[in-house]
């Protein structure tokens, strides 16, 4: 019985970690179509439409053709230095907690900060499009516009109702009569 109930409270607990999640999702996409592009050259950039986001990224039409720079190169390590590779020697034998070591307690955690470490570095050292930067940009611009659409849309809204309600005045008050012409 316990064990059921224990089993009950986990699927629970799933299904509500799950809800938000795509709360989450629609909020902060707002529901668009995000198209990420690089043109070349001259090229032009596809116009967005509708709920569509289309950010380009230009780039020298030299680079139309040639392998991304990330791959350009690989890394030697002839070229590293002598202190870096000692410091490289630092580390064998350790097999204490965060030592990226299969054997002590705790190694993999080490290792696993070694690759978030790693990950971070050549997030900052990337020299390529960044998407998310046009992303956001482009999403600034069209709230813009939201606001002033909104503000429009409702002068024109107040405007039908003040029409709207003279019209009801007229109908319910009778007319005027116009005085008789000799």
């Amino acid at each position: 019985m316990r064990v059921l109930s224990i089993l009950s409270l986990a699927l629970t607990g799933l299904a509500a970690a799950a809800q938000p999640a795509t709360a989450q999702d629609k909020a902060a996409g707002g529901g668009e179509r995000v198209n990420t592009i690089i043109v070349y050259g001259n090229d032009p950039c596809p116009v967005s439409n509708g709920d569509e986001i289309t950010v380009c990224a230009r780039k020298a039409e030299a680079e139309r053709y040639r392998i991304p720079p990330a791959l350009r190169e690989t890394p030697s390590t002839r070229s590293e230095a002598w202190s870096q590779r000692v410091l490289a020697y630092e580390t064998v034998g350790r097999t204490c907690t965060n030592s990226c070591s299969p054997v002590g307690p705790g190694g993999v955690n080490g290792c696993t900060q070694k690759l978030i470490d790693a990950a971070y570095a050549e997030k900052r050292g990337a020299t390529d499009v960044q998407f998310s930067a046009m992303i956001d940009a482009e999403r600034a611009k069209r709230a813009a516009t939201v606001d002033a659409e909104a503000a429009a849309t409702q002068a024109r809204v107040e405007q039908a109702e003040k029409d709207y309600e003279a019209r009801q005045r007229a109908q319910q008050d009778p007319a005027p009569a116009a005085p008789a012409k000799p």
